[in-house]
């Protein structure tokens, strides 16, 4: 079976049972929270979904069609979902604390692509890592990295 067959079969099995109890993927729930930040300042902008689909095919090796429909399902997702926790807790009860610190930074570096750091995008961020139990320390230095990072690459603007 195909890992998007896969992951639509885990979203109807949610949708028909009305269950939670399913585990989603770690694919889909990475990217559902990516999608979230993203989708914090009500405007998605092209250079961060440019930005979360290299993140995303880098991380989890995934060829165009698989990652379309890795960003497809993960947009109707953060459209659709009430409760984001399910994915939340999938990703705190498979991953180590360094890839969760990881994700935090994929989400500021999402944060900062167009530029300018949202304070929509900053809460979200911010709530997705208490979420994920990343701590306040590294919360900021992931901050700081992307911002810093951004700034050498001359997107950052007030």
């Amino acid at each position: 079976m195909s890992m998007m067959a896969s992951l639509q079969r885990w979203i109807n099995e949610v949708s028909d049972s009305g269950s939670v109890a399913a585990e989603p993927d770690l694919r889909l729930a990475t990217a559902v929270l990516l999608c979230e930040v993203v989708r914090a300042d009500y405007q998605v902008e092209e250079v961060e979904l440019q930005l979360m689909r290299e993140q995303l095919s880098k991380q989890f090796q995934l060829d165009g069609e698989q990652l379309d429909e890795l960003m497809n399902l993960a947009r109707e997702e953060a459209e659709s979902a009430v409760d984001h926790h399910r994915f939340v807790r999938e990703l705190r009860d498979h991953w180590g604390y360094e890839q969760r610190v990881g994700l935090v930074q994929q989400m500021w570096a999402l944060s900062w692509s167009d530029g300018a750091k949202d304070a929509l995008e900053e809460h979200r961020i911010r709530a997705l890592a208490d979420l994920l139990h990343v701590s306040h320390s590294d919360f900021v230095r992931t901050r700081m990295v992307e911002q810093n990072r951004a700034a050498a690459e001359g997107k950052e603007r007030n």
